[in-house]
């Protein structure tokens, strides 16, 4: 008999024991600084060279590069390999997920990655690494390498839409899993939070674990508030035992 598909959709909670912090919470620094989200906004990015220099200085000096999966995001990897199948759709872009093992074709990064750019011209992607590099050597604003035009990292920015492919890929997990978890998401930004309620509306096990209420915890059929470095393993576990059901 097959086994059920588990889909996960993780956000900011599940990365913030790697070192990560949650920039949209309710402490977060968006939240708090209204110039730093400016940083990451597409309209103001591409304007204004200043604001491009200072996003490229915040992304060299914030280490989020040498960040390392944790117990949650292993724990993840240890599921696909124990032979449950596993789709992972993540908000986050710190690429966490892959480099705990997991497949990158297994993981749909719904808001992009923070590990490449793209020129916003001819839309060539390279690695964040390379930028980066440039950056350290004295480019204060690194045009792309091909074009000449504006290179951005290739997360989805304030102001711009998610990539509606990558978006349809994860409705039809949502409506295909038998399993939902949502890990370490408040479940209020949309459209990826209400990939949720797809999942349930299509009759999958909701789980979410989270440490504040969210607005889909009555539709859920279990809550978890536990930390999740803890938690999530213990579920996960649970769930390998019972052959992902």
């Amino acid at each position: 008999m097959a086994k059920p598909l588990v889909a996960l959709l993780s956000g900011a909670g599940i990365s913030t024991d790697s070192g990560i912090p949650d920039y949209r919470g309710p402490n977060g620094l968006w939240r708090r600084d209204p110039e730093a989200e400016k940083l990451v906004t597409y309209e103001y990015y591409m304007a204004d060279a200043e604001i491009r220099r200072r996003s490229w200085l915040m992304r060299r000096d914030s280490g989020a590069l040498g960040a390392r999966p944790n117990a949650a995001h292993r724990a993840v990897a240890g599921l696909e390999r124990s032979g449950v199948p596993v789709r992972v759709l993540t908000q986050n872009v710190d690429g966490l997920h892959q480099l705990a093992g997991l497949p990158a074709r297994k993981v749909l990064e719904l808001h992009g990655s923070a590990r490449a750019v793209v020129c916003t011209r001819c839309h060539v992607r390279g690695p964040m690494e390379d930028a980066l590099a440039r950056v350290a050597a004295g480019e204060p604003d690194p045009p792309c390498l091909e074009c000449g035009g504006i290179l951005k990292p290739a997360t989805v920015m304030f102001g711009e839409r998610l990539d509606p492919v990558v978006l349809g890929e994860a409705a039809a997990i949502a409506k295909a899993c038998q399993v939902f978890i949502a890990v370490g998401s408040s479940l209020q930004v949309q459209p990826a939070a209400g990939l949720a309620g797809v999942a349930a509306d299509h009759g999958a096990r909701l789980v979410v674990v989270n440490a504040e209420p969210t607005p889909y915890d009555d539709r859920a059929d279990e809550v978890i508030r536990e930390p999740i470095g803890t938690a999530l393993p213990a579920l996960l576990a649970r769930l390998a035992a019972e052959g992902g059901a």
